[in-house]
């Protein structure tokens, strides 16, 4: 029958839906597209916006190096150094802005939102333009007195377009989440990789991206979304719940199913992203081996050495050094406050392993009774953490002034101590008491490869919120993409991580 096949009671039986088969990536006609896809209009916005807020910043950056240069050296007086520094920049912005432009667009940030970069990937590419513009002035022949006009305008570009691009996530961010706008999102993957992705898209500060359910390989998981079905009715899934994005939240996904999941997803507009795995961070280091009847791939250790060593080394020295100077006042409060209000030593000396295992005595200020060792036996019932970590949210051991130390982190400042003398750096792994230590896995300790350090990825990126192999996930993700950049963007991130407490006990 036209209309659908008779059932055993004689009753019409309803055709199922028929899914088009069409493949929405076949090319339209570009007006046609434009009008089909409000998106489009969408994306020049965001570009458009974007190239005029790096052209400010650029602007900014090569004013304000210059008009500092004539105030200071120049002798010349606000309105002659203003009228310099306009004359100036107006000379180097249409090259500056061009380089910046390229190398920004070729590193995606000029991208949608779940796709662009954030302000590691900004200051390696102002790095980049600062060497080109270098390189190519002094291959033409033009001489300078002073490379002030490159680090300065440099340092400030850091700053302006990091400060602009900021300012534009929040401000759009805010007027998508008021227009109510988010991605309608799928994940498929087992239960307790599916569970930590649906926590951390719940944390996102605007909620973009909505998971609408998800598909399980295992059994259900409790993450608080609903099981939409399995992965053999995903054409059907996608189409009913109008799903724009699906997340591969599984480390051993089958790689058969992964090629079709993403041929079905892509033929219907639907964009494919995959949570980090393990080995996913791991294999970005893998080298080719040639020469063998068999492909293989060397995992190489991210250790630093050779160059890498002494520009971390330097970075490390001169930062501590400087942050003692500065923080000197506060440290000085900080000891007159243990002292006044509790027995004991000022500085309390743990001993921790550092780079290989080697034991030193990792400074803190002393924010706990000075029996608190003894009595930690006592309390790992009560240990609010998992796998090797030991923290008590509410722990009995800690003194008054302790307790407000630990709440800002600045019972770590003495650590800086640590720094100079080479036994810690000011980003890297954090350092765990020989308690912690002794509880580890064989393959956590890959982060002892390197100095440990006062502050890391554990630091901004959820802290104690985090399981303890997320954490050590952190550290290896940090190992493998490690630069003086990515040092400096974990430091910037660090005090408001901290000033906000989050996950901190």
């Amino acid at each position: 029958m036209a209309n659908g096949a008779l059932d055993l009671d004689g009753r019409h039986k309803t055709a199922p839906a028929v899914l088009p088969d069409r493949d929405v990536r076949r090319k339209r006609p570009p007006a046609l597209s434009f009008l089909l896809r409000m998106a489009t209009l969408r994306r020049a916005l965001r570009v458009l916006s974007l190239l005029a807020l790096d052209f400010a910043g650029v602007w900014a950056a090569l004013f304000a190096a210059l008009l500092l240069k004539a105030l200071l050296k120049g002798g010349y007086g606000l309105e002659q150094a203003s009228d310099f520094a306009f004359g100036q920049t107006r000379d180097f912005l249409a090259f500056g802005y061009l380089l910046t432009v390229l190398l920004f667009a070729r590193s995606d940030l000029y991208a949608e939102r779940s796709r662009r970069p954030g302000l590691t990937r900004i200051v390696a590419c102002l790095f980049q333009v600062t060497i080109v513009a270098l390189v190519f002035s002094l291959a033409s022949g033009h001489t300078f007195s002073s490379y002030y006009i490159f680090y300065g305008s440099l340092a400030l570009a850091i700053v302006t377009i990091s400060l602009l691009r900021w300012a534009h996530t929040r401000v759009t961010g805010w007027l998508l989440a008021s227009a109510g706008y988010s991605r309608r999102t799928l994940l498929v993957g087992s239960g307790r990789q599916l569970d930590q992705v649906a926590h951390a898209l719940a944390d996102s500060p605007h909620g973009e991206i909505k998971p609408v359910g998800y598909i399980s390989l295992t059994p259900r998981p409790d993450n608080g979304l609903r099981s939409l079905g399995q992965l053999s009715e995903l054409p059907e899934i996608l189409a009913e719940h109008r799903v724009q994005d699906v997340i591969i939240a599984d480390p051993d996904f089958p790689q058969s199913e992964a090629v079709e999941l993403v041929d079905v997803c892509h033929r219907r507009g639907v964009e494919v992203h995959v949570a980090p795995s393990t080995m996913g961070i791991l294999t970005q280091r893998a080298e080719f081996v040639p020469g063998q009847s068999l492909p293989l791939f060397t995992l190489r250790p991210p250790v630093f050495e050779g160059v890498d060593f002494a520009i971390k080394r330097t970075f490390d020295v001169l930062g501590a050094t400087l942050l003692l100077i500065v923080l000197s006042p506060l440290l000085a409060a900080i000891a007159l406050a243990i002292k006044l209000t509790s027995r004991g030593p000022i500085v309390y000396r743990s001993a921790r392993p550092g780079m290989g295992g080697a034991p030193f005595d990792c400074l803190k200020f002393r924010t706990m009774r000075a029996d608190a060792e003894d009595a930690q036996d006592e309390l790992e019932g009560l240990n609010e953490m998992d796998g090797a970590l030991f923290k008590i949210r509410d722990d009995p051991r800690m003194t008054p002034a302790g307790r407000l130390l630990r709440r800002f982190s600045l019972d770590e400042l003495p650590q800086l101590v640590n720094v100079v003398r080479g036994e810690m750096s000011l980003v890297g792994p954090r350092p765990l008491p020989l308690r912690d230590f002794a509880k580890l896995e064989e393959w956590h300790k890959k982060r002892y490869l390197v100095l440990p350090g006062i502050t890391g990825l554990w630091q901004v990126s959820g802290r104690a919120e985090l399981d303890f192999d997320e954490l050590v996930r952190l550290d290896f993700l940090y190992l493998e993409r490690w630069s003086v950049a990515l040092d400096l963007v974990i430091l910037f991130k660090t005090a408001p991580a901290v000033l906000m407490r989050r996950g901190a006990f």
